[in-house]
């Protein structure tokens, strides 16, 4: 199982429509085959910025699975307008865990 982190930079005085706009995206990924689970956090320092982890059963369940899908497509209509700049995402594999 992979990690999938971003921080997700809001526009500022856009965080409600965006958290709105996620509970209507999240669906969208859970669907997906190979999606585990995920968190969004609020940053309590940068109100604006989010904290989103996903839990993907493989780096190519997220890379050609969900990007490569009409779900992806969505997503990013309900998105990724809110984001100045654009996020990094990065992809993690377990080391040690309790």
């Amino acid at each position: 199982m992979i990690l999938e982190h971003a921080v997700l930079p809001v526009v500022p005085g856009r965080e409600a429509a965006f958290e709105a706009a996620f509970a209507e995206a999240k669906p969208l990924i859970a669907s997906r085959p190979g999606f585990v689970d995920l968190r969004l956090s609020r940053s309590l320092e940068t109100p604006n910025e989010y904290l989103l982890l996903v839990h993907w059963q493989s780096v190519e369940a997220h890379e050609q699975g969900f990007r490569g899908s009409p779900e992806y497509e969505r997503w990013r209509e309900l998105l990724h307008g809110f984001y100045e700049p654009f996020p990094v995402v990065e992809h993690f594999a377990p080391v040690h865990s309790a």
